[in-house]
């Protein structure tokens, strides 16, 4: 029980005391935090602890929703790594990026049971531990992820503008992958660590992430670095790459009507030729979209945080700040069907390992199958 005297002085007062005084601010009113102490309660930016608690009718609908986007990102991505990897004919340098992405992605959703626990308990339930595994495992899935979408786009830029030389080595793709997860670590690391930046619940205190609430200098550059290097860099590079694959597309097919005019014939290409150049652009297709997704997922969380640290706060509720949360979830669920849909190797083996899938896609190198496996034992 507070004493009265604190009370008075606190309504009189109310803006020279911190988080510990929030939870008291509205009389008959229960506000968010309000039940916890010690360093639960210091953990929480005072700015969610002005709102009042949720209805029990939204903790369980976002539970709901993750339970689907968990169910539904654990099988899409198992099933991708599994395929990936078992699949000799997938075991292409070019692929080891897309096995990446969906092990981020995989990884993304392993935190979901924090935030379900959180919502069946309706609040902070997992404490302090809980709430800094789940933004660890969120920062480095989510960063190492925008960097992995931007090094398919470099990928696919390169084998389609340049497809006499263009594919990558499987050495350089390896040194890819590790310049990623070096890339990524401090931004995960640092706020852990609480040596610049840190990490905090957010929203209905059921998720977590980096703080872009604190109003200090250096919480300020913590999240304009962020959004620079994390956000902006991988956008730059991934509409530069696939702006490329447009413009290299539009130009070629330009190209080939031209020179069919002159001929005065249809078309140039035979159908072995357009068969694969079809395979490729649907492979391409599928990566663009898998980036598209990326840029429509993490933009809202990146103008959020921007708001923010440098904007109205007042902006900032609890329930629309668990809208981007949803979107970021949301595409580490969708980003394997859309492989799944437009990768054509990808679902030829899906057909041939199970078939009760009902999966028509044909095999657009049935007619070389001969010539390609006596040449497959012959020594490189």
């Amino acid at each position: 029980m507070i004493p009265a005297a604190v009370m008075d002085n606190h309504t009189e007062n109310n803006y020279n005391y911190g988080a510990y005084f929030a939870p008291y601010r509205l009389e008959g009113v229960e506000l968010l935090g309000a039940g916890l102490t010690g360093e639960d309660l210091a953990a929480i930016p005072e700015h969610w602890l002005s709102y009042p608690a949720p209805p029990a009718s939204a903790h369980t609908m976002l539970a709901l929703v993750y339970v689907f986007f968990t169910a539904a990102a654990l099988i899409g991505n198992g099933l991708v790594i599994f395929i990936f990897s078992a699949s000799k004919s997938l075991r292409t340098p070019s692929n080891l990026l897309v096995v990446q992405l969906a092990v981020l992605d995989f990884l993304m959703m392993l935190k979901a049971p924090i935030f379900i626990y959180n919502s069946i308990k309706r609040g902070f339930a997992s404490g302090v531990i809980g709430c800094q595994i789940f933004a660890f495992m969120g920062s480095v899935s989510g960063t190492a992820a925008g960097l992995t979408n931007a090094c398919i786009a470099y990928d696919r830029h390169s084998t389609i503008t340049r497809p006499l030389d263009g594919r990558l080595s499987r050495g350089k793709v390896l040194l890819m992958m590790v310049c990623v997860w070096l890339y990524t670590a401090p931004w995960a690391i640092l706020p852990q660590l609480q040596i610049w930046g840190r990490y905090v619940p957010e929203g209905f205190l059921t998720s977590c992430t980096f703080d872009y609430l604190t109003t200090t200098f250096d919480n300020k550059l913590f999240v304009a670095s962020m959004f620079v290097c994390v956000y902006i860099f991988p956008m730059i590079a991934i509409l530069y790459f696939y702006s490329g694959i447009v413009k290299q597309v539009f130009a070629h097919e330009a190209a080939l009507r031209e020179q069919a005019k002159k001929m005065n014939v249809d078309s140039l290409r035979s159908n072995q030729n357009a068969a694969a150049e079809s395979a490729e652009i649907r492979i391409a297709k599928a990566a663009l979209t898998v980036c598209f997704l990326y840029v429509a997922s993490w933009t809202p969380y990146g103008v959020m945080s921007l708001i923010g640290a440098f904007g109205d706060q007042n902006l900032l509720t609890p329930g629309v700040t668990m809208i981007p949360a949803l979107a970021c979830k949301g595409v580490a669920c969708i980003d394997p069907w859309v492989y799944a849909i437009s990768h054509p190797k990808y679902r030829q083996e899906l057909q041939k390992r199970m078939p009760w899938l009902q999966i028509d896609e044909p095999d657009d190198n049935a007619s070389n199958t001969t010539s390609n496996t006596a040449n497959s034992s012959a020594p490189a």
